[in-house]
């Protein structure tokens, strides 16, 4: 208990007598730890955040008839029960589509049944002139493709004729939109209303799901999906799949060197640091030699304090990390990023070890001879 006693004043007193040295070290240590603290809490909480504005970007996964172009290649709607209660938690947005062949006057034109709740979620890129169809059971209103309204003459408030076999429906034009894809070619509307003109009730040509994750997360939904709909395609849309994976590969890959580079570089400043006051230390370790200290104990002193700096760094280091994060993903990510308290015990860690591994001079001191420290040399 003496023995303790005395090795923490000894620690204290050797913290308190090189301020300048150590103070230098400390904040070498403690900018080191902001920023790897920073960079672990966007790698931890933006890869979730991102994955989520991934889902804004499109449907993921798709099911689907093994064929098309029949009745018989038509799935069963009630497949839409069965994918919510498989993977609730997963699937963000679910969107069935019934594709209808009809015509508007003696223009062709593709109807396509939906639900706009679930289909505003996953396509919040889409650019809307006019209203958007909130209700999914709205049944005299459409939205149409902007090539599709300007071939027929369609702006938002007119009204559209459309016949498909025997069945005849009209439709109120809620708005224009513009997507990028096959849908500015088509009308879209409620999927009761698609179902009633072309007779189809209770079936649906494919469900397009925008599922969270990480692609390995999505593959494995997708497995799951496939063994619970027997009969039916299970795929997903492997080019967004594989710029998901890209993004955030890349960005974990910028991250981990960019921690890399930094705890190197803070090394360097403990290194310098600790160089300087190893000189500075040479008398004092020639009169603990001298007075019966072995080596062991001395260095044990020395890593013990460079370990309370490294501690002490890290804390500090975490704590102004967490701010930085926040900046940074505020500013590059458009997210606000909260602090992940699992990142405060990593960054102490590579903070301690980063002082430890720069107190390297001081082990130096281990070879200090108390008689030549005794006679002045």
């Amino acid at each position: 208990m003496a023995n303790r006693s005395m090795f923490l004043r000894i620690l204290w007193k050797l913290l308190g007598a090189s301020r300048g040295r150590l103070t230098v070290a400390l904040i070498a240590l403690t900018s080191g730890a902001a920023v790897c603290s920073a960079l672990l809490n966007v790698n931890l909480d933006a890869e979730r955040k991102l994955t989520q504005e991934f889902r804004t970007l499109g449907a993921n996964v798709v099911i689907a008839p093994p064929a098309a172009g029949s009745d018989a290649a038509l799935a069963d709607a009630a497949v839409l029960d069965r994918i919510a209660a498989l993977h609730a938690a997963r699937v963000v947005a679910t969107a069935p589509y019934l594709y209808v062949a009809a015509n508007s006057g003696s223009q062709p034109v593709i109807l396509a049944g939906t639900w706009f709740d679930q289909v505003s979620r996953m396509n919040s890129w889409w650019k809307l002139d006019g209203d958007w169809i909130s209700s999914r059971d709205d049944r005299a209103h459409c939205l149409v493709g902007v090539t599709a309204a300007r071939q027929l003459g369609l702006a938002p408030g007119g009204l559209v004729e459309l016949r498909s076999g025997g069945h005849n429906i009209s439709l109120t034009v809620a708005g224009i939109v513009t997507t990028g894809g096959a849908e500015d070619n088509q009308i879209l509307t409620s999927l009761d209303a698609a179902q009633a003109l072309a007779g189809l009730a209770g079936r649906v040509s494919l469900v397009q799901l925008s599922v969270s994750g990480t692609p390995a997360e999505i593959e494995s939904v997708t497995r799951v999906l496939a063994d619970a709909l027997p009969g039916l395609d299970v795929r997903p849309v492997r080019q967004i799949a594989a710029a998901e994976g890209t993004i955030l590969g890349r960005i974990r890959g910028l991250l981990f060197w960019t921690i890399a580079l930094i705890l190197v570089l803070s090394m360097l400043g403990v290194l310098a640091s600790m160089a300087a006051l190893a000189m500075e230390r040479r008398r004092d370790v020639g009169l603990m030699k001298a007075l019966g200290g072995t080596v062991p104990r001395i260095m044990r002193l020395f890593l013990a304090e460079a370990g309370a700096l490294g501690a002490a760094g890290g804390v500090l280091g975490f704590l102004f990390g967490v701010i930085l994060a926040r900046w940074m993903g505020e500013r590059i990510f458009g997210v606000v990023i909260s602090a992940r308290l699992e990142v405060l015990p990593i960054t102490v860690a590579l903070t301690m070890g980063v002082a430890l591994a720069g107190s390297f001079p001081l082990r130096l001191l281990g070879r200090v001879r108390p008689a030549e420290i005794l006679r002045g040399e």
